[in-house]
């Protein structure tokens, strides 16, 4: 009798353990995985905190984000003296030769227009033009008053094969 106890209490203690053992095994895997996708979401937050940094040294050069150059404009009204510097160049676009900033005037029966810019700070803008399927970028100082028409002049010019 005493070795039916001491048999029964060591299957009971065996299955016990089992138990335990594949409890504390599926806790594991559950852990595991739990790990895994807060590992994949780190490395999802470090992707877009590097294209966010990236996004940032790119906007460095702009006048967005430079306050300095930002002063030269009244706060109130920088908007719109940005808009109207940019129909000005725009304007430009429908002169007989193109754009007179685009220094290559008619290339290939197309004149050279300016389609997108983007204003460096208060007295630089960087334009992209294209005449047919030549396209290039162009530099461009600007002095504006608010009483003259604004001043261009082209400083430098890219121009790249056809697209």
């Amino acid at each position: 009798m005493k070795h039916k106890v001491f048999f029964y209490l060591f299957l009971f203690s065996i299955v016990i353990i089992a138990l335990l053992f594949n409890s504390n095994r599926n806790m594991l895997n559950s852990e595991e995985k739990k790990v895994s996708v807060l590992h994949k979401r780190i490395e999802i937050l470090r992707d877009s905190l590097h294209m966010t940094s990236k996004d940032n040294d790119a906007d460095y050069f702009s006048l967005d984000y430079n306050d300095d150059a930002q002063e030269y404009f009244d706060f109130q009204n920088m908007d719109s003296d940005i808009k109207k510097i940019r129909e000005e160049i725009l304007t430009l676009n429908h002169q007989e030769n193109g754009n007179p900033l685009v220094p290559y005037g008619v290339i290939d029966g197309q004149k050279c227009i300016i389609d997108k810019m983007k204003f460096i700070n208060h007295r630089w803008i960087i334009a992209d033009f294209y005449a047919g399927a030549i396209h290039g970028e162009v530099l461009i100082k600007y002095f504006f008053s608010k009483e003259e028409p604004t001043q261009f002049s082209t400083i430098e010019t890219v121009l790249y094969p056809s697209r």
